[in-house]
């Protein structure tokens, strides 16, 4: 199968030694987001702004992809203080419709940038 990279303006570009995605097949990797707007490159403030922006880059990248997110079948949650757990549901809900894909939250020391959220995702096509 063939590998094809996804490159988007409409999300933050890589920082690092990483795509924005990966194609393979029907199977898009997504890689971390975090609240980078993609104009300015700053993270944008705190955690509930970090949040919809997460999304809104991988959505953003999903599109790109040729998908939505509604095609996402994993995804990965990385968070500074899991006490921002149900703030990352209520705003998940306005990004994902059921039904919901797999998911798994994690509590982590750091982020990237200093920020506070993070996400990555596996869509198929």
């Amino acid at each position: 199968m063939s590998k094809t990279i996804v490159k988007t303006d409409q999300a933050p570009a890589a920082i690092g030694t990483y795509s924005q995605a990966v194609k393979v097949g029907n199977t898009v990797y997504l890689s971390g987001q975090i609240g980078l707007d993609p104009a300015s490159m700053q993270m944008v403030d705190g955690i509930e702004a970090q949040i919809h922006r997460v999304f809104a880059n991988l959505k953003a990248v999903a599109e790109a992809a040729g998908g939505s997110l509604a095609d996402v079948v994993k995804l990965n949650v990385f968070l500074t203080d899991l006490g921002h757990f149900a703030k990352v549901n209520e705003i998940m809900a306005q990004y994902f419709a059921e039904p919901y894909p797999a998911r798994a939250a994690v509590g982590v020391k750091e982020l990237p940038r200093g920020a506070l959220v993070e996400a990555d995702a596996v869509m198929v096509l």
